[in-house]
């Protein structure tokens, strides 16, 4: 801290002012040659308009600092606008996703529900033919039954008439039924 303190203190003692001797209104005076650079150099920097300059260049620079500012302000907006038509579009578009969603659920719950019922009808149609069948079956099995029994009976009625009957009255009966035949049918 001392080292500060003592150049600190050389320093005022060496000032120009210490070293000007004599009267102040002299050419000998280094105070009176400073004080007249002094107001000469003020007098040209008024003669140049550097003050006017200087703030020109300032007014420039301020008025160039409030245009960035203004596209600045002006740029944000636009990308406010533009993340709020963006935040818009992604909610109209999750909105539609949501549709096609439920859409799409819908529709497989009624194709669900269309196939249960095709399902069924086949089953139904396929039960109800095979019942056909089985009855058509049926019907054949006891007309053939029954025509075997026809047949066997007439078989067994022939031998029975045959054995009771003698050939002759056969071929009349024969002869008879025939005749009966050709009438009904003519």
């Amino acid at each position: 801290m001392t080292k500060l303190i003592l150049p600190a203190a050389f320093a005022l003692v060496a000032t120009p002012a210490l070293a000007a001797k004599g009267p102040f209104f002299s050419l000998a005076n280094t105070d009176f040659i400073v004080l007249i650079s002094f107001l000469c150099f003020i007098g040209v920097v008024l003669y140049f308009k550097v003050p006017q300059m200087l703030s020109g260049m300032l007014d420039k620079r301020a008025e160039g600092i409030k245009a960035e500012l203004d596209e600045a302000k002006a740029l944000r907006e636009e990308a406010q606008t533009i993340l709020a038509s963006y935040e818009r579009q992604q909610r109209e578009v999750q909105g539609q996703a949501d549709a096609i969603v439920a859409t799409a659920k819908e529709d497989a719950e009624a194709a669900a529900a269309q196939a249960k019922i095709d399902l069924e009808t086949s089953i139904a149609r396929r039960l109800a033919a095979a019942e056909e069948q089985l009855a058509s079956a049926q019907a054949s099995a006891v007309k053939e039954v029954k025509d075997k029994a026809v047949t066997v009976a007439v078989a067994a009625a022939a031998e029975v008439i045959e054995a009771k009957l003698g050939k002759s009255e056969l071929e009349a009966m024969n002869a008879a039924a025939i005749q009966e035949v050709q009438a009904k049918l003519h």
